[in-house]
């Protein structure tokens, strides 16, 4: 949202699809960070209605012979780079993708706009998945990691560290006994809390977040920054 580069593939979709809807997500995923966009997708997409069209570009790959795809899963669309980012859909054939043909005439720098923004706007428009591309059934997969029982407890990781350096991790909260305690790295949390007034000003505290998971915060400041952690951390329930 700092540059122009947001406005120019908006101009492309609403240009070419003009009665379409726009709903940002986010354009703060760190650069280059697919761990971190697919980890997004797989928390919002299915909150969307069928037919809605998710564009989701993190493209550290930009210009080279990465493949650009789409794709559609339980009546949802996508266009993303084949970099994992739609790991969290099916496998085929449960989800039908297509690469997409680039034109001589993208940009090499800016593949968002050149595109990835005329195949969203074109299934936006009504364009069957098939009229974009040839169809594939191997798409790059990279699924998030899951966390594992080792026969007395849990083990997982940080899989995403929001904007108040709150620490998202894979750890089902259904899956801690009341009582037990959290573990950061080396660090004792404590036992799941219910939300952030339960503990001090300044204090850790781990709670069940609003995605299902256990999640990690300082109430009023940043848990990655006291514990100076970040993406891949190692916590135990």
């Amino acid at each position: 949202t700092a540059d122009s580069y947001l406005g120019e593939v908006k101009g492309v979709l609403v240009s070419t699809a003009p009665g379409a809807t726009l709903i940002d997500i986010t354009h703060q995923v760190p650069p280059g960070d697919v761990r971190a966009g697919q980890f997004l997708l797989d928390r919002v997409w299915r909150g969307f209605p069928r037919g809605t069209v998710h564009f989701v570009v993190v493209d550290p790959g930009v210009g080279t012979a990465r493949r650009a795809i789409a794709a559609e899963a339980e009546g949802s669309l996508f266009v993303a780079t084949d970099t994992g980012l739609l790991s969290p859909l099916p496998p085929p054939p449960e989800t039908k993708f297509v690469a997409l043909p680039v034109p001589e005439t993208a940009a090499p720098t800016f593949h968002g706009r050149d595109v990835f923004a005329p195949a969203a706007a074109r299934l936006a428009g009504g364009v069957l998945l098939e009229q974009l591309g040839r169809p594939i059934t191997d798409p790059y997969r990279s699924p998030l990691p899951s966390p594992r029982f080792d026969g007395v407890g849990w083990t997982g990781e940080v899989l995403y560290i929001d904007r108040f350096g709150t620490l998202v991790t894979n750890l089902p909260a259904e899956r801690v006994e009341p009582g037990v305690r959290i573990r950061v790295g080396g660090t004792d949390v404590g036992p799941l809390r219910r939300t952030f007034g339960d503990v001090e000003r300044g204090q850790l505290v781990a709670f069940a977040g609003s995605g299902g998971s256990v999640e990690v915060a300082v109430r009023d400041g940043s848990a990655a920054r006291l514990l100076g952690v970040g993406g891949g951390a190692e916590v135990r329930a």
